[in-house]
């Protein structure tokens, strides 16, 4: 079953491009009320279509000057969940995603610098249910964008 119709796609295309554009100019771009266009999205929050909004940080303004990517082995899949609630606890672990292939998850996080990143690998590697980390180290972040919306 399609959650979106067509007035929701062309809803999600302006929004997507500009997070802060204003209701009136959505509704206006898209030939309907100022109404429809606050019911319409708030609709697509309730449905799971939207699943945040937000502004996005640069890290570095921040002081963060690493980002890493780590592939993580667990002693088993069963340990999968309190992983997860111990990874919650780090704030510098922005992504975990739950994979197959080489690593069970693999999780991005950013530190301020080599000594701590050394901790915060460190504190991931005493978490109970993790067996083998791997990290590599970003060095340029080239693309970042929603899905098009067809």
């Amino acid at each position: 079953m399609e959650k979106i119709d067509e007035l929701d796609r062309k809803i999600l295309n302006v929004i997507t491009r500009n997070a802060r554009i204003p209701f009136k100019d959505v509704a206006t771009k898209c030939g309907v009320s100022r109404a429809a266009i606050h019911q319409r999205v708030q609709k697509m929050f309730d449905n799971g279509v939207i699943t945040g909004s937000g502004y996005q940080v640069n890290a570095e303004m921040l002081g963060y000057t690493r980002c890493v990517l780590i592939g993580v082995e667990l002693t088993s899949g069963a340990k999968y969940k309190s992983v997860v609630e111990e990874l919650k606890q780090i704030p510098e672990v922005v992504d975990e995603y739950y994979t197959l292939g080489a690593y069970a998850m693999l999780i991005k996080m950013f530190a301020k610098n080599d000594q701590d990143l050394l901790r915060l690998l460190n504190a991931l590697q005493n978490i109970e249910g993790i067996s083998k980390t791997e990290t590599l180290t970003c060095l340029e972040q080239s693309i970042e964008r929603s899905l098009p919306i067809e």
